[in-house]
């Protein structure tokens, strides 16, 4: 029988267990990526295992979340950033270079390689041929100090793509259709693999939209062959040499296949609020449009604004629209503006920003109060642009670019002009000079490391609890994301201190959440949360398991969790469980007492669990699914924990 890519790349990577899907695996980590959200964490957890310098074939450190310097949080964990990847052998991509999945792919990512990045969108690198994989900071830090990255061997899904896009429809609209057929909750545990005579059709900048979006699916990640088209973006890179052809076996056997036809594709939108919330644009056409973001790491590529450029040129967007371009690296904006689009989109009347994330993040550019803001990016979660009522759509550069100019939400088709065909250049213009390498090994003894007031240590945890004896902190429903447990924004800037983000728990949802369970846990009991479907969605921000620890919640009960979130809650010894009926979550209430008698004993022993309910005297049933390596990190209390025995 033939191979997947998948299994190609995981057998020649895999360090413990065997392909076998469902079971865990461990595999060596060539490559590792951080953004300044996520990692000045994740350094301070490398720090703490005394490792003197990183063990991958190349780990590179981005700045570009948190670049708007307000107060001195984000300047002195940039400067704190910096000293470490100096010290440590890590790349430092400066603050005004670009979107760490935009540079690292186009600077960076090899086909064939394993990358390993503290964002959940670090499945943009499968557009190359690469296995990338999001995960919680702690685990990159592990993956740099040369352990292997483990998690649960994949289902493969083969995305059959036949036919090609007609005009003003893009990879945008391909993955939005993606999101429509799989919807962003039931995938966790596959890979999306992408083939058939249409793949060949899209461009590698195109690719990478689509994976990037993958993770909204929730699917470990998504990969596409490392064909012809790699090879050509490659070259334009002037890195031929990283090339090789990564393809499919024809007698490869996958879990499922879905095909879809690229001449049935129209431009669609994602509504509010979920990127699933899906609809072609002409059935939600004619509603006003306040704001047009175009960037983020899923559609801020040359050729993205290279073609918005062209749309717009000789007309000026409407004068009840906030324009807002973010180029995705400092890449894209040099040669923008050498060939000219640059001066199109000003005179177009765009407000140009850094190549940042920015507006994606919500802690910039946010929306008039309940503003429509058309974004290209990847998330519209309910207060995520930092309007909590904003009406957020995501459409592709097309879309958006059309809407622009008439102030309403517009399918591109119906601007009666002719669709500008922009051509990828042979050779970009490429300059790494904001790129720090770091020092060598015998200098790197002399550096030291800048601490701020605002950096802290990563918080200590007990070992797991005999029994779990605590309060229901609070209820949430379906589709809880990362952002609703520790807000992003302006509040990232906490990053590094958390005490003080941990005031920030559940602050969306419930501004007294926080002060609940800081009571709860100050008289010695064990907070829980109680949840539904597909907790813990969106970013892999592990400060949300990390304020979840450092807040006493020993529980997350919930029907099922996504991927990411559930590892981190284990890497902070918290203990994730589904229910086994459903309909017990109905028969839980917020405040209600709970008990887990003989919990570790239950852990080690493999036993049934069984969740008593004191407040209404019920007994219930609840599944938990541990490795016995997560066994271990779970009842020494984290990972950090176990590492440290």
């Amino acid at each position: 029988m033939g191979k997947t890519i998948t299994e190609k790349i995981i057998e020649a990577h895999i360090v413990s267990g065997r392909f076998v899907p469902g079971t865990e695996i461990g595999i060596r980590i060539d490559q590792t990526l951080t953004q300044d959200a996520t990692g000045t964490m994740a350094y301070l957890e490398f720090e703490s295992m005394h490792v003197p310098r990183v063990r991958t074939e190349l780990s590179i450190s981005y700045i570009d979340h948190n670049t708007i310097q307000s107060g001195f949080e984000n300047s002195d964990d940039h400067r704190y950033l910096q000293t470490v990847a100096q010290k440590y052998g890590i790349y430092l991509s400066r603050a005004g270079n670009g979107i760490c999945h935009q540079v690292h792919f186009e600077r960076f990512g090899k086909p064939g390689k394993t990358l390993l990045g503290s964002d959940s969108h670090t499945p943009t690198g499968g557009a190359l041929g690469m296995l990338a994989i999001g995960a919680g900071g702690l685990d990159v830090a592990l993956a740099m100090a040369g352990e292997p990255f483990c998690f649960t061997c994949p289902r493969i899904i083969k995305i059959n793509l036949t036919g090609t896009l007609p005009p003003w429809t893009s990879a945008k609209d391909i993955i939005l259709k993606v999101l429509e057929i799989f919807t962003t909750k039931g995938n966790v545990g596959f890979i999306f693999e992408y083939g058939g005579e249409g793949t060949a059709t899209l461009s590698a900048p195109e690719r990478a939209t689509i994976a990037n979006m993958g993770a909204e699916c929730g699917v470990t990640t998504s990969i596409f062959p490392s064909d012809e088209m790699a090879r050509i973006f490659l070259k334009a890179q002037k890195r031929h040499d990283d090339w090789q052809e990564i393809r499919a076996d024809l007698d490869a056997e996958y879990d499922r296949i879905v095909d879809i036809d690229l001449s049935h594709i129209v431009p669609l939108t994602a509504k509010p609020h979920s990127p699933d919330n899906i609809s072609p644009v002409r059935d939600v056409g004619g509603i006003r449009v306040d704001q047009v973001c175009i960037g983020s790491c899923t559609n801020s590529s040359y050729k993205d604004l290279a073609t918005v450029a062209r749309i717009l040129k000789g007309n000026v967007v409407h004068p009840e629209v906030s324009f807002i371009i973010a180029p995705g690296s400092r890449q894209v904006l040099e040669n923008l503006a050498r060939e000219g689009y640059l001066t199109d989109l000003i005179m177009a009347g765009a407000r140009l920003m850094e190549s940042a994330c920015g507006f994606c993040i919500g802690n910039s550019q946010s929306p008039q109060t309940r503003g429509v803001s058309l974004r290209t990016s990847n998330r519209n979660y309910l207060g995520r642009s930092g309007t909590l009522d904003a009406q957020v759509y995501l459409v592709s550069a097309e879309t958006a670019a059309a809407s622009a100019i008439t102030g309403r939400i517009t399918d591109p088709r119906d601007l009666g002009v002719v669709y500008p065909q922009v051509p990828m250049p042979d050779r970009f213009y490429i300059d790494d000079s904001m790129i720090i390498k770091p020092e060598s090994t015998e200098n790197s003894s002399a550096i030291e490391i800048f601490r701020g007031p605002n950096i802290g240590v990563p918080p200590a945890n007990d070992p797991f609890p005999e029994m779990i004896k605590g309060e229901v902190t609070i209820k949430v429903g379906d589709k809880i994301t990362t952002d609703h447990i520790v807000p992003a924004g302006t509040r990232m800037k906490y990053r590094s201190n958390i005490p003080k983000y941990s005031e920030c728990f559940f602050e969306p949802l419930d501004g007294q959440c926080s002060e609940r369970a800081t009571k709860i846990r100050d008289k010695g009991k064990h907070n829980i949360i109680i949840a539904g479907l597909s907790y813990g969605q969106g970013s892999s921000r592990e400060h949300a398991a990390i304020c979840t620890m450092f807040l006493g919640v020993k529980a997350v009960i919930a029907k099922s969790f996504e991927r990411i979130h559930a590892a981190n809650l284990i890497n902070f010894g918290i203990l994730p469980v589904t229910f086994k009926d459903d309909r017990d979550y109905e028969r839980i209430n917020q405040g209600d007492s709970l008990e887990i008698t003989d919990a570790r004993k239950t852990i080690e022993g493999s036993e049934k669990m069984l969740v008593r309910n004191v407040s209404n005297s019920l007994t219930f049933e609840v599944n938990y699914n541990l490795s016995e390596r997560q066994k271990k990190i779970l009842l020494a209390g984290g990972a950090l924990n176990l590492r440290h025995i």
